[in-house]
């Protein structure tokens, strides 16, 4: 350093990079005269490369501009079309990569809108669809030059409760512990999650969406008529990411995050009302956070 000045700097990868967020688009494809797809995506893209020259001495001959990003986002559609999140991000990755000869990583993020087919009286409508927020899907693909991709799967905005069969006891108590040991409460969260492909290829990422959608909902709520007691989320969180694994056998790693979204009994005593807990408060913040990141053992395959 020289005059209170850098003279050089190196440069982290995982934090320099040029792209463009919230490319939005709707894939719609004719079937015949009435039968109609669509597929609405949106998309984020990031490109780094081994220059560094913009930054250093104002020389753009590198930088792929974010509107030519946007640009290819929409082109790559209607080349190739879009059968999957995840397809359709390995497929830009490729794409820059393959283009771009300074580019030395690609990461795309694809987020899917929920649509689906309308049903009138059990039958599916051929071209008029209605959007059904239970789950965002979404997906990370990262690829760095001469590798194969990386590939997440991923949900998030799953918003679930069960109003018994759930309890937290025996935690750590001091001086500032107010909380008190239950066997009995109301358990809602809010869902994200993403997991590890093992393999690029070969993989029908629809069916395993829906497979680790189902794994959680199933281990959250357990069986039809009692459901199965939670001793605390992070037992339920522990039991999901094993049972995503178990049914997955080309999933090696998981993340997952259940903040605990708490509802407290509302304050109706002061009408002269007594509250047996059936009616409560939702609230919002602050909440519980709790984070889980497992990766299956090296050599174990279900």
């Amino acid at each position: 350093m020289a005059n209170g000045h850098f003279t050089d700097v190196d440069y982290v990868l995982d934090g320099t990079n040029v792209g463009k967020t919230h490319v939005r688009l709707l894939q719609h494809r004719r079937l015949g005269a009435h039968k109609h797809e669509i597929q609405e995506l949106l998309v984020n893209t990031s490109l780094s490369w081994d220059t560094h020259k913009e930054f250093e001495h104002s020389d753009n001959s590198d930088v792929i501009p974010t509107d030519s990003q946007k640009n290819t986002v929409y082109a790559q559609a209607k080349i190739i079309g879009i059968t999957s999140p995840e397809q359709f991000a390995m497929a830009l990755c490729e794409h820059f990569l393959k283009t771009y000869s300074q580019v030395v990583r690609a990461e795309i993020y694809v987020e899917q809108a929920p649509w689906r087919r309308m049903d009138q009286s059990g039958e599916q409508h051929a071209h008029a669809f209605i959007q059904t927020q239970e789950a965002t899907r979404y997906c990370v693909v990262r690829q760095e030059r001469d590798e194969l991709p990386t590939v997440w799967g991923g949900l998030k905005n799953m918003k679930i409760m069960k109003t018994t069969q759930s309890g937290f006891a025996g935690f750590v108590r001091d001086e500032f512990t107010s909380l008190p040991d239950t066997t009995d409460r109301i358990f809602c969260t809010d869902v994200w999650t993403k997991w590890r492909y093992s393999v690029s290829s070969g993989i029908d990422f629809d069916e395993t969406w829906k497979t680790c959608k189902e794994s959680i909902l199933n281990v959250f709520a357990g069986s039809p008529d009692t459901g199965d007691y939670s001793p605390s989320i992070q037992r339920t969180m522990y039991l999901s990411v094993h049972k995503m694994l178990e049914m997955v056998s080309q999933i090696d790693e998981i993340e997952l995050e259940m903040p605990n979204v708490h509802y407290f009994l509302a304050d109706i005593m002061k009408l002269g009302m007594k509250n047996d807990g059936e009616v409560m408060m939702p609230t919002g913040y602050p909440h519980g956070m709790i984070r889980l990141a497992v990766r299956r053992p090296t050599g174990d395959k279900v």
